[in-house]
């Protein structure tokens, strides 16, 4: 029985140019309450040495489950049938020892999601060591030295000093990179990259497809891409499958799928696609109420009433601190920020991970203590408050968290968590309180029979729309959106931004919206702030922003965004390589 625990060498020969992967009439079905419930049917797609597929849809569009029944990773209540052959080896139906010896060495997994992929108490060296010593015939020093490599190659500081770190002491773009550093450490002949940056802001991300990129071509290697955002398929992919409801109705070449899409579900995919730059240059520009001494930005309309002399929301010289621990000092996160968001605007807080754009969001409704500075709500100073006096306040201001399955409570119904502020606020009982929820869901568009369901029980849109509900049940006059569609495929984000526009138009409330997508930004504020490192790098409208930045780094981010279109991602990927260069010179 040893054999099967050896896996044919499926290593190109420099004269092999047959498929790296066929796959045909695949299909995947999973057995719940005693039936089997269908999730993929008929998939047929082939990669070539060399290129990068990209499989595409919605959630639940069988994208995912598809390239996991290839590998035999899906749960015990699953059956995969059909065909798919890696360098002509039949992996549908091989035994487990068979599937094992291929994955990590002839194929290679990026998952979407790497804190919950990787082991949290497993340093990153070991998690990639182990890979090399369960593959390949090396001591565990060798191994150690393989690892730091592969880290040099994925291009993560300080290699040697990450080795013995752990998963938690990475930022998100460090912690993909380790994933990818495991995923090529037997150097595989496939790829399957699993959503690899669904989470990354647009700077990060940018950095994952070059490392993608360059690794591709490095190791002459085919990508199996899953992913839902266009935007990087138009940068790294040479061909589109497009699934919808478990088969493939659309496939061909990126361009020829991209200019003239044949199915009219590709064509509402791309439709919902944010595109940067497309709603300036179409002239829809977002009637908001400027914020004090700024000039008007909605070009061609009357001559609007001024601005409320308070502000809804006013910031003066923030500073925001996180506590020393032990050894570890202060940590200050916001530097002397300051800015204001009148009655009725949206201001969009742009930036990378880690340049303070959530912390002050979570300051601004009280969840975090203020170190110096003033934020100043319809006029009151917030800073410095009691949790009892802040209680009041909080009718006035509110927060849309980015993972709405996290904020809401799982032991409460829909309807429970929805009523409880009003519950608590305006002691609203019975059948008074059930006709304000009903009410509520009907904003969002929501059934009344959602509210007896369990948060579990609905989709991620769905929860995002009981995390709004929640938010304006009190009727602010301030609502923080802390990046509420950046987990959501671009079909339900396209419903939710559409249902935040209609709300905020009906409402008139205050919104500070926070984001790493410039093409949301755009949609939805009037004027645009940009963090860097804790400090307010440029203000100012969106025009002025996102069409003619002052700051390099404000450059780099805008370079950084993908857009759903082949030759124009191209452009400005070439674009951002000059950008980098000219920040590196400016440094030097």
């Amino acid at each position: 029985m040893a054999i099967e625990t050896q896996a044919p060498d499926l290593r190109r020969a420099p004269e092999d140019t047959g498929p790296i992967l066929e796959v045909r009439g695949l299909g995947v079905d999973f057995r719940v309450d005693g039936e089997w419930v269908m999730a993929a049917r008929d998939v047929d797609f082939t990669i070539k040495p060399g290129e990068v597929l990209a499989v595409v849809g919605e959630s639940g569009s069988g994208k995912s489950v598809s390239a996991m029944g290839i590998l035999g990773l899906l749960p015990k209540n699953s059956r995969t049938v059909g065909s798919a052959t890696l360098r002509g080896t039949e992996l549908i139906g091989a035994r487990p020892a068979a599937l094992r010896a291929v994955r990590g060495n002839d194929v290679g997994l990026i998952f979407q999601e790497p804190m919950t992929a990787l082991n949290p108490v497993l340093t990153n060296g070991f998690q990639v060591s182990e890979v090399l010593l369960s593959h390949q015939n090396i001591s565990p020093a060798q191994a150690r030295e393989r690892a730091i490599e592969l880290f040099r190659l994925v291009d993560l500081p300080n290699p040697e000093g990450r080795y013995d770190s752990y998963p938690h002491q990475l930022s998100g773009g460090q912690r993909q990179r380790v994933m990818i550093a495991m995923a090529i450490a037997c150097d595989p002949v496939l790829l399957i990259a699993d959503e690899p940056t669904t989470a990354l802001d647009v700077t990060v991300q940018a950095e994952i497809l070059d490392l993608l990129r360059t690794l591709h071509h490095r190791l002459d290697s085919a990508i199996l891409l899953i992913t839902h955002d266009m935007g990087v398929v138009a940068d790294l992919a040479d061909t589109v499958v497009v699934m919808k409801d478990g088969r493939v109705v659309e496939s061909g070449p990126i361009r020829q799928v991209f200019s003239s899409p044949r199915q009219g579900y590709t064509r509402e995919l791309l439709a919902a696609v944010p595109h940067l730059g497309a709603q300036i240059a179409a002239g829809q520009l977002v009637v908001r109420e400027p914020a004090p001494g700024t000039a008007a930005v909605t070009a061609g309309l009357e001559d609007r009433a001024p601005a409320p002399v308070v502000p809804a929301l006013d910031l003066r010289n923030l500073v925001l601190e996180y506590p020393s621990r032990g050894r570890t000092p202060a940590f200050r996160a916001v530097d002397d920020v300051s800015f204001s968001i009148a009655h009725g605007e949206v201001l969009g807080l742009v930036g990378e991970s880690g340049s303070g754009k959530t912390t002050i969001g979570r300051a601004v409704v009280g969840l975090l203590p203020v170190a110096s500075g003033s934020v100043s709500i319809g006029g009151t100073d917030v800073a410095g408050l009691s949790r009892r006096e802040l209680r009041p306040l909080r009718r006035r201001s509110a927060i849309v968290f980015q993972d709405p399955a996290a904020s809401l409570n799982p032991r409460m119904t829909i309807g429970e968590s929805i009523g409880e502020p009003l519950f608590i606020h305006e002691k609203l009982r019975k059948a008074a309180l059930d006709r304000r929820v009903e009410a509520l869901l009907d904003q969002v568009q929501l059934p009344h029979a959602y509210r007896n369901r369990f948060p579990h029980e609905l989709s991620g849109g769905q929860r995002q729309r009981v995390g709004i509900a929640r938010a304006l049940s009190l009727g602010p006059d301030l609502l923080v959106a802390d990046e509420p569609t950046s987990a959501l495929d671009v079909s339900v984000q396209a419903h939710v931004l559409e249902l935040f526009q209609e709300l905020q138009r009906e409402q008139g409330f205050a919104c500070l919206f926070i984001s790493h997508d410039l093409a949301v930004v755009e949609i939805l504020a009037s004027r645009v702030a940009v963090l860097h490192r804790g400090k307010l790098a440029e203000i100012g409208t969106r025009e002025e922003v996102l069409l003619h930045p002052r700051e390099p780094y404000t450059r780099r981010l805008i370079a950084a965004a993908p857009v759903p279109d082949p030759d124009e991602q191209q452009t400005r990927r070439a674009g951002r390589a000059a950008a980098l260069a000219a920040g590196a010179d400016a440094e030097d």
